[in-house]
């Protein structure tokens, strides 16, 4: 039996933890390159290429530039897999390799995929819609629309690591869908039902999603600046972010490097408004990934919030924080002031920031900070990363249609 950062006591056995990252961010790939970029307070805002954006007065996103899938997917055909696929699929055999495993080493276990996405293969669709529109029906490229399943964002996952007695699963809950599948791996395994889970989330910049933002009036000329009075709207990015989970006993019985620890989390639904966020459920996601994880409001150290830089988020989720925090809440950042709205990677990759500010010690800046809103009263850590001793550490998932997912991670201590 041994104690968790909060102060509960749980079977190592049932304890789940955190062994690997796979990253692919405008602001780093890789753990180690991912933590730089945090620290440094690097911004991947850049004018966007991977589509056509004339007709837009504002072009500036958060791509990746020089992805080569073929350096990580080797067994399958990169050219078959849609964009969202290659990082999904990139980021898993990272996360695997940055684990200390060999494929092999999971082939003889049980295991969990989740994958969540807002977009899924949606940058392929828009190709495939803008040739119907073109050319008729009868001209569609059968091999760009045999790539557009979201299904494949995990499937491929499998396929590729040669893993077959997995689930894959792609979740599809927007913006919050990176926690709701951390959250789902964390149950898989903390209960038995899964030796290991691969969760996390993925997806590519396209013309459709950046025209609707656009159209909502939220896409920022040039730069994203949460929680500042004179923030102008998001950036939207991409990429991927992919987590090993597995028990504290496996971790311990081969050595492993442990980052951090899943303490729990919670899920709920606004129910209320397509796009515009609740206060009151908010809060009440957070109160409820706190009970889950066993731990205190006052034991928090810091906040990862969902902070898109829109007053709407920005303002509702300061309120939330401050009615289940009090006056003096955690210090609260976001990282999509650098590497810009990743939709269903987000809190992937911020969960995987979340840790690496607890492994290295620090807490990652909000970057293009001037004046913070005062409807916002919360320290944003603006611009410049400060050294910091976490322990327990809370990162936000806020998606369009209400679907809330908080997640709770705790320093492991031997």
């Amino acid at each position: 039996m041994t104690t968790n950062p909060a102060g509960g006591v749980h079977d190592a056995a049932r304890r789940v933890v955190l062994t690997g990252f796979g990253v692919f961010s405008s602001i780093g790939v890789g753990a180690a390159e991912f933590a730089e970029g945090l620290r440094s307070g690097r911004s991947g805002a850049k004018p966007i290429t991977v589509f056509d954006t004339e007709g837009f007065e504002h072009t500036n996103g958060c791509e990746i530039r020089g992805f080569e899938p073929e350096r990580w997917i080797r067994n399958l055909d990169a050219a078959q897999l849609g964009r969202a696929s290659q990082f999904s699929v990139a980021a898993a055999r990272m996360a695997v390799q940055d684990a200390g495993l060999d494929p092999a080493d999971l082939r003889e276990q049980r295991g969990l995929i989740s994958i969540g996405t807002t977009d899924g293969e949606s940058w392929d669709l828009d190709r495939l819609v803008a040739s119907q529109l073109a050319k008729g029906s009868a001209e569609m490229d059968r091999s760009i629309a045999g790539r557009i399943r979201a299904g494949r964002l995990s499937a491929s996952i499998a396929q590729e690591l040669g893993l077959t007695d997995v689930e894959a699963v792609t979740i599809p809950t927007a913006c919050a869908a990176g926690n709701y599948a951390i959250g789902y791996g964390f149950d898989a395994v903390r209960s038995g039902e899964a030796d290991y889970a691969l969760c996390g989330g993925a997806d590519a910049m396209c013309r459709k999603t950046f025209a609707g933002f656009y159209r909502l009036g939220t896409i920022a000329p040039e730069r994203c600046q949460p929680f500042d009075i004179d923030r102008k709207g998001l950036l939207t990015g991409e990429g991927a972010g992919v987590l090993l989970l597995e028990t504290l006993e496996s971790a311990l019985a081969r050595g492993a490097r442990i980052y951090a620890e899943v303490l729990g989390y919670g899920l709920n639904c606004d129910a209320d408004h397509q796009v515009a966020p609740l206060e009151s459920s908010v809060a009440r996601c957070m109160e409820l990934a706190l009970e889950n994880a066993g731990v205190k409001p006052e034991e928090v150290d810091l906040i990862s919030a969902h902070g898109t830089g829109t007053k709407a988020n920005d303002v509702t989720e300061s309120r939330a924080i401050r009615s289940v925090y009090g006056t003096t809440p955690p210090r609260t950042v976001s990282v999509k002031s650098m590497l810009g709205h990743t939709m269903g990677a987000a809190s992937a990759l911020a969960a995987i920031a979340c840790s690496l500010a607890i492994t290295h010690g620090f807490i990652p800046p909000t970057i293009n900070h001037a004046s913070t809103d005062p409807e916002c009263e919360i320290d944003c850590v603006p611009n410049e990363a400060v050294e910091a001793d976490l322990r327990i550490v809370q990162n936000n998932g806020l998606a369009f249609g209400g679907n809330n997912a908080v997640v709770l991670l705790g320093r492991y201590e031997a």
